[in-house]
C-alpha cells in the first residue's frame, strides 16, 4: 500500500508530514520509527501526523513523533512546518491557523517573507508541570550525573527542557552529557537536553539533544527554553538570536506569565510514496 508523504525541514531539524485530513492514517509508533529510520525509511528526526480538529477552535490537530516512534507533546520547528504544509497542499489560505497539539492549542501565523511566528504558550516552571523532581521552583538546580554534577533550568515549553551553560559550544560534550540526563531520575518523562553558549543579551549559540532523537541541527522548543532560561539566570533580554547548527530563531519573551514568540523559516523539500 502506497503512503504519500512529504519531506520538510526547519533549519534542517527535518520531518516526514502525513496528510490525514484527507486520507485515514494509522501511524503506530513501529510505524513511525520504520518511515524515520534514514537507511530503511525515508529518514527524519520526527514524523507529523496532520488530523481533522479535535478541539471546535482549531482548524487542525497534529501528532508527533521522534524517531525512535515515542509520541511527543509539542515541537516548535515541526509547528512551522506544518503551518507550511496545510498551505502548500491547499487543506487552507488562512494566514492565522488556530492548531491543536497534545500541549494544547496553538496559533501559527505565516508572514508575508514566509517565515512563521508561533505563539509557543506560557512556559512551564514549576517542577511538577515539566515534570521536574525538586522541591521547590528555582532557576538553577544542582543535577547529580555520574560522578559529577550540572547547573541546569528545568522549562517545559510543551516538552520538558534541561538547559545548560557552556563556554564554548563547539567544544560542549553533547553526545556523551545529553543522553545521561535526557533519561535522568528527576525526569520521569526524559528530557530534552540544550547546551547554550551567551554570546550578549540578545545572541545565545545553542545545540540541543532531543529525547527520543539525540542531535538534531535545530530545536524550536529547544531555542525557546534556552531563551526562558537565559532570561531567568538574568543574562538576556526579552529579544533573543538563537543560533543552532541549522540556522536561527528569533525568540520573543518578556517574563513569567507571558507567551513565548518564536519566527523562523519552514521549507518544502520534496513529495513522494512509500510502498508498505
Amino acid at each position: 500500500m502506497p503512503l504519500r508523504f512529504t519531506k520538510m525541514h526547519g533549519l534542517g531539524n527535518d520531518f516526514v508530514v502525513l496528510d490525514g485530513v484527507r486520507e485515514r492514517i494509522d501511524l503506530t509508533p513501529a510505524l513511525a520509527a520504520r518511515l524515520a529510520d534514514r537507511r530503511f525509511g525515508i529518514g527524519c528526526d520526527q514524523v507529523l501526523l496532520v488530523e481533522p480538529p479535535q478541539l471546535p477552535e482549531t482548524d487542525f490537530h497534529y501528532r508527533i513523533f521522534n524517531a525512535d516512534g515515542s509520541e511527543v507533546e509539542q515541537c516548535g520547528n515541526g509547528a512551522r512546518c506544518f503551518a507550511r504544509f496545510v498551505r502548500d497542499t491547499g487543506l487552507t489560505d488562512k494566514a492565522e491557523i488556530p492548531v491543536g497539539t497534545a500541549a494544547g492549542p496553538l496559533l501559527l501565523k505565516v508572514q508575508p517573507d514566509g517565515q512563521v511566528s508561533v505563539d509557543m504558550g506560557v512556559p512551564k516552571l514549576a517542577p511538577a508541570e515539566i515534570p521536574f523532581v525538586a522541591e521547590r521552583q528555582a532557576p538553577h538546580y544542582t543535577l547529580d550525573v555520574d560522578d559529577g554534577a550540572v547547573a541546569i533550568a528545568a522549562v517545559s515549553m510543551g516538552n520538558p527542557h534541561a538547559v545548560l551553560q557552556v563556554a564554548n559550544i563547539d567544544r560542549a560534550p553533547v553526545t556523551e552529557l545529553g543522553p545521561r540526563i535526557e533519561c535522568h531520575a528527576r525526569f520521569p518523562n526524559r528530557t530534552n537536553v540544550g547546551f547554550v553558549q551567551i554570546q550578549d543579551r540578545g545572541r545565545v549559540r545553542l545545540r540541543v539533544w532531543e529525547r527520543g532523537t539525540g542531535e538534531t541541527l535545530a530545536c524550536g522548543t529547544g531555542a525557546c527554553a534556552a531563551a526562558v532560561a537565559g532570561h531567568l539566570w538574568g543574562e538576556l533580554d526579552p529579544d533573543v538570536a538563537v543560533t543552532l547548527p541549522g540556522g536561527t530563531l528569533v525568540i520573543h519573551w518578556q517574563g513569567l506569565g507571558k507567551p513565548v514568540q518564536m519566527t523562523g523559516p519552514a521549507t518544502r523539500v520534496f513529495d513522494g510514496e512509500i510502498d508498505l
